[in-house]
């Protein structure tokens, strides 16, 4: 199997760079598994495909300004991961002038390169905490060919999010209203999506991929719902690499998930041939072509059905990405 096998041709007017005016009003592509059925539906009939004994689970991450431009407009810099109030795990562009010991300011506040991690991130101490409020700007994907607005900071976060962290959106949950949440059985988890979602795959082959990693946290009380359900629907590609990272490594005596307080990082890459232990259905949106994400879908699916739905969301006119339209797969 190759990384080519995972491509499909999209056309650049497809890939939405907004939001649609209403959450709810995308349109849903569902895809029936067992038959190869495709269906075009609105994403306002989700829960009528919801069945007695299913429980949704979600991700409750919460998308931080995490990009931030020197005073000067000369150095961006992606803030990855907080170490401590004061230090920051960062992406620096252009990373030749920001060598150990060197500067940077924002928002008149200096921080110091003190490590020059191997991958070529920068550790960053400032002399006092860096507001990203105030001076941060989200990092919305490229293929947008746009900068951050207003309007994002609302629109680019699920309606559910709590837990800061996160550089990019969990996409499949921006669909969701309250209203509609309020009347399906779910719960949530916390997975702080990274800067590694942005990232392709640069090799021939699958198998060489190294995957990202990103910071996860599931409740006791999750894990026993989980357990209970006669089948989980995850939201997004984020919640089900957490679901089957924890089913894969902690399945014993017939569990699938350990009934404590879970957390830690996950580098699961998940690929065809791929044994799912955990989820039974899944909501996502449209993905890249040859990427990780269209990878894990076709894991769960086929990859030939996958690849066949994408060519008809394609000639059906749906919208792709991260604003885009999305997929139920049964």
């Amino acid at each position: 199997m190759r990384t080519s096998d995972f491509h499909y041709e999209l056309p650049e007017e497809l890939i939405a760079s907004r939001p649609l005016e209403e959450r709810a009003a995308s349109r849903m592509m569902v895809i029936h598994r067992d038959t190869g059925k495709i269906e075009h539906r609105m994403f306002r009939d989700f829960p009528g495909y919801q069945r007695s004994g299913d429980l949704l689970m979600l991700n409750n991450t919460r998308v931080i300004p995490a990009r931030l431009f020197s005073d000067d407009g000369k150095i961006e810099l992606l803030c990855l991961d907080r170490l401590s109030p004061l230090e920051w795990r960062c992406l620096v562009r252009p990373g030749k002038k920001m060598r150990e010991g060197k500067t940077v300011v924002v928002g008149g506040i200096t921080g110091t390169v003190t490590q020059v991690f191997e991958n070529g991130d920068r550790l960053i101490r400032w002399d006092a905490p860096v507001d990203l409020d105030q001076h941060g700007h989200l990092a919305l994907p490229h293929y947008m060919k746009r900068e951050d607005e207003l309007a994002d900071r609302e629109r680019y976060q699920t309606v559910f999010a709590k837990e800061e962290g996160a550089i990019a959106a969990p996409t499949a949950g921006l669909h969701f209203t309250p209203e509609l949440l309020a009347g399906l059985p779910h719960d949530f988890l916390t997975l702080h999506v990274g800067v590694g979602t942005f990232r392709p795959v640069q090799v021939d082959t699958p198998e060489e991929h190294v995957m990202h990693s990103e910071r996860y946290a599931l409740k006791a009380e999750t894990a026993r719902r989980i357990n209970a359900a006669e089948r989980v629907i995850a939201v997004g590609t984020t919640v089900t690499r957490v679901l089957e990272h924890l089913g894969r490594r902690e399945a014993e005596g017939g569990k699938r998930l350990l009934e404590k307080d879970q957390q830690g990082e996950t580098d699961i890459f998940i690929y065809p041939p791929h044994e799912f232990r955990v989820i039974g259905g899944l909501l996502t949106n449209f993905h890249l072509p040859e990427s990780t994400l269209i990878m894990l879908v076709s894991a769960f699916a086929g990859r030939e059905l996958v690849l066949e739905a994408y060519r008809e969301a394609v000639r059906e006119r749906y919208r792709f990405f991260s604003y885009g339209d999305c997929m139920l797969l049964v």
